[in-house]
């Protein structure tokens, strides 16, 4: 079987919704990370064999193939977009690899983009040309039958109440996740991971989400969204803009090229969980992966969390028994952001740029009740 590798990633900075980037259509914040790679490889980018972006929120036409043809590459190569909600970033890097290990090509582009700013308003078509009721607008389509279709915030509360996660572990869990991003910023660590560009005239190299300031005393002030919960504005990620693009190669290409360093992919795994639990995803989806390849939770030097939310969090890292230091070591969505399909491309961009670490898992809980899991080798 053919091996896939990741050679190269790189991401945007997260805006914040109706922040620095709220004009950006997505094809519009991919574009810099495509003339990077054209720049910076260009013999590799003319032999692309796919484009494979996740999304959610977008407006449809295949984001993947538009966002190509307006950065500019062959207009032979095709585009294919992916949805599974916030597992899509990371399904589509999951997807490259499983295609390259199927020797159905050997260069791949895979990420994602969401642009929530700028995602379309969604109205409901009545059941008849004449009905008189005013346009039903809504946010987002159903994961999951009538029942079974909570949303995020219930959700994130059940996950709270039935593994017990009280409201000052998740304060202290997102002090905690802006406190690491902040000094991963300052010792220049996030930096490698991100392309500025320019908006305006101003350089966007930073996630706007940060903040600098946060105390837990603010946190501890700050009121539950839904009444007795425990979930608050502190304790959840924001809505964000941005984008991820990882260049994946089967490893003889990736020779062949010049590259001698970067993200061997080992295996992957993708699970279905109780939608009204659907933070939990990451348990099984990494319990799956890990048996399937003989390994125990020690065997894993550094995971990546997507942090929704600091109690499915929180839930995972005790069922899964992950030790606090290997877990989400820079900060993570909570500070950073979570751009819906491209935050499981920006957990792979994380461990890429993470060389110490050896072998390292990304992992994200999903919409619908679902989770998924890859598991790297560092390739050097």
């Amino acid at each position: 079987m053919k091996e896939a590798v990741i050679v190269a990633a790189k991401r945007t900075a997260f805006g914040k919704y109706g922040g620095m980037v709220k004009h950006l259509e997505p094809e519009q914040l991919l574009k810099p990370l495509f003339n990077h790679f054209k720049d910076a490889h260009p013999q590799v980018m003319l032999a692309i064999d796919d484009v494979i972006l996740g999304n959610v929120t977008g407006n449809g036409g295949n984001i993947a193939r538009k966002s190509l043809l307006e950065a500019g590459l062959n207009q032979q190569i095709p585009g294919v977009t992916i949805d599974r909600q916030c597992g899509s970033g990371l399904d589509a890097v999951i997807h490259a690899c499983r295609m390259i290990q199927a020797g159905a090509g050997t260069i791949f582009i895979a990420g994602g983009v969401e642009s929530i700013s700028r995602a379309p308003w969604k109205i409901k078509r009545p059941q008849s040309i004449y009905e008189t009721y005013l346009p039903e607008f809504y946010e987002r389509a159903s994961f999951a039958p009538e029942g079974q279709d909570p949303s995020m915030i219930e959700a994130a509360e059940k996950v709270a109440h039935v593994y017990q996660v009280p409201r000052e572990a998740q304060d202290d869990y997102a002090w905690k996740s802006h406190r690491k991003a902040i000094a991963a910023y300052e010792n220049q660590t996030i930096s490698r991971e991100i392309l500025p560009f320019n908006v305006n005239g101003k350089v966007f190299n930073k996630d706007e989400s940060i903040k600098p300031k946060l105390t837990q005393r603010t946190l501890s002030r700050l009121k539950p969204v839904l009444p007795n919960g425990t979930i608050t504005v502190g304790n959840c990620c924001m809505k964000n803009d941005g984008a991820v693009l990882l260049m994946v190669m089967e490893k003889e290409t990736a020779h062949d090229y010049g590259f001698k360093s970067g993200l061997d992919f080992i295996d992957s795994s993708t699970v279905g969980v109780d939608p009204t639990l659907l933070g939990i995803g990451p348990v099984p989806a990494v319990s799956k992966l890990l048996k399937r390849q003989n390994y125990a939770i020690e065997d894993i030097d550094a995971f990546e969390l997507n942090e929704a939310f600091a109690s499915q969090v929180i839930a995972s890292q005790h069922a899964l028994n992950i030790p606090e230091v290997k877990l989400n070591i820079y900060g993570g969505a909570i500070a950073t952001g979570h751009p819906y399909g491209a935050s499981g491309a920006a957990l792979v961009t994380r461990l890429f740029y993470m060389e110490q670490y050896h072998r390292t898992i990304a992992t994200m809980g999903i919409g619908g009740g679902m989770g998924n899991a890859i598991l790297f080798e560092r390739w050097s």
